[in-house]
């Protein structure tokens, strides 16, 4: 008996190696005589299909697993839909980097045939909850997977802004942004602007100026746990923006609060066994190989 019976396909749009993996996908699932189920937007793009189709939202109701084909865009897109209702993802690489979409369209049978059968692991990954208030009153809110990004938009002036950590202040700065991420994050954005390598089982988020104006201003990992609060200088010209995975974006301004901290629903993960953080580190970061070794 199957362990996953119900599978949705949700694919990234605009391109045609997805749409090519997603009829391969879908015919090896079919020929397992398993029920799957396509996002309605991809499924727009496959007449023909004679298949049930489902919104994002409520594929997370009706499917026991969900497989997401594209890049890490796709599966950060695909996890603040899915992870309030705890179904496993599995994510098939057709972007660039893929630290979340980590089976190989080359490698698609033969890997989804081992997870169906149970031979795979399965990662937690929490996400952030972000709400900017405005006299006490919420204007904007959004969930990151990744990072929420406090940044100046268009406007290439500094902004000015005061930290709190649990209610302790921590600093005033001017800086061209502030990143806030999660391990999982930390190898995106965070990582660009000077932040460290976080192993996705830490519970800890990581707070990274983005091009401050003093120097000594430097990265700092907090418990996860932690309520984290921008403060934005009530004197400034410009309006902020702040990006939730770079995929949401909210106006602030001046005297504005970003409320940001963990949210309480997780993203299931799952991997082949054969899945090694640091290996695919040293794949996508280009680190070195074993002394005396060539580098695969």
């Amino acid at each position: 008996m199957e362990q996953f019976r119900n599978i949705g396909i949700i694919g990234r749009m605009g391109s045609i190696r997805v749409l090519d993996t997603i009829r391969r996908l879908k015919r090896y699932l079919i020929g397992r005589h398993l029920h799957v189920i396509l996002e309605d937007r991809i499924a727009e793009m496959l007449p023909g299909h004679n298949l049930q189709t489902s919104s994002r939202k409520l594929l997370g109701e009706v499917c026991d697993l969900v497989i997401v084909v594209g890049g890490d865009g796709s599966m950060l897109g695909a996890a603040r839909a899915l992870a309030q209702h705890k179904v496993p993802v599995l994510g098939i690489n057709r972007g660039s980097l893929g630290f979340l979409t980590d089976i190989l369209p080359e490698h698609l049978e033969s890997q989804i045939s081992e997870v169906l059968a149970g031979n795979y692991t399965t990662e937690q990954r929490f996400l952030l909850e972000a709400e900017v208030r405005r006299d006490g009153v919420t204007i904007g809110e959004g969930d990151a997977l990744n990072d929420v990004v406090f940044h100046p938009g268009k406007s290439t002036r500094m902004i000015e802004f005061e930290l709190f950590i649990d209610g302790q202040f921590v600093y005033s700065l001017k800086a061209d942004g502030l990143i806030i991420a999660t391990p999982t994050g930390s190898t995106a954005y965070a990582l660009s602007a000077g932040g460290p390598i976080m192993h996705p089982r830490l519970d800890a988020i990581v707070i990274v100026p983005m091009h401050p104006h003093t120097l000594s201003s430097r990265p700092i990992v907090v418990d996860a746990d932690s309520e984290l609060k921008v403060v934005v200088a009530e004197d400034m010209s410009i309006y902020p923006l702040v990006s939730c995975d770079g995929q949401n974006h909210v106006t602030c301004a001046p005297g504005d609060t970003l409320h940001v901290q963990r949210k309480p629903q997780k993203l299931h993960l799952i991997h082949p066994l054969d899945h090694n953080f640091y290996a695919v580190c040293r794949d996508k970061l280009g680190w070195g190989s074993r002394l005396g070794q060539d580098n695969k």
